[in-house]
Formats: C-alpha cells, structure tokens, sequence
C-alpha cells in the first residue's frame, strides 16, 4: 500500500503565498514522477505542475513564473510553491506520484485526498 498526504493549503488573499506539501509513505521502491493537479468547483482536474525524478520539472501555462516545484527524494515529499495567487488558483490541489513497489515491479500512479486552497480577492 502507498499513500499520499497533502498539507499546506488554506485561505490566503490574492497576491499571498502558499506552500504544499505532500508526503508518499508505504511500500515504496522508488517513485518516478511526482505532480500535482487541482480541481476548481465545477471544472475539470487540470495538471499544474509535474517533477521527474531527475528534477526536471514543466508547468501549466497559467501558473508559470508563480508556482515551483521541487521535491526531497531522501523523504519521498514533493512540494509545490505558489506566490502572487490569484482567485483563480482556487482550487482542491491533489499530488501525485508514479511509484514501484519492487524492483522489477510495475510502475503506478497514486493520488493524495487534496487539499483545499482558497483565494480571496
């Protein structure tokens, strides 16, 4: 079993800052890519912002040059953080996380419960 736990959302005003945590623990060989995802009220899950395990990381186009990524492989954690948030950053923010359990084992993808983080303008 592996699971994902999200921290760090919150209620912020536009142009504050937060930080997310999100923290993998179980049965875990390795962890490929890690990223996370979120889920405005009526909208669909859009992709935010994905690392690989190299450190090589991409963005969604609204939220370049505002959020970064980076992860600590040591503590199987990736983090997200978001400056000069907008109102329309909220959203339930959801990580990721491509794992294996084993060393010749499939790889597969697992999600967090999310975290809510709120904008107000």
């Amino acid at each position: 079993q592996v699971q994902l736990v999200e921290s760090g959302g919150g209620l912020v005003q536009a142009g504050g800052s937060l930080r997310l945590s999100c923290a993998a623990s179980g049965s875990i060989f390795s962890i490929d890519a890690m990223g996370w995802y979120r889920q405005a009220p009526g909208k669909q899950r859009e992709v935010v912002a994905g690392i690989s395990s190299g450190g090589s990381t991409n963005y969604a186009h609204s939220v370049k040059g505002r959020f970064a990524i980076s992860r600590d492989n040591a503590k199987n954690t990736v983090f997200l953080q978001m400056n000069d948030l907008e109102p329309e950053d909220t959203a339930v923010y959801h990580c990721n996380a491509v794992v294996r359990t084993t060393r010749w084992g499939i790889s597969y993808t697992h999600w967090g419960q999310g975290t809510q983080v709120t904008v107000s303008s």
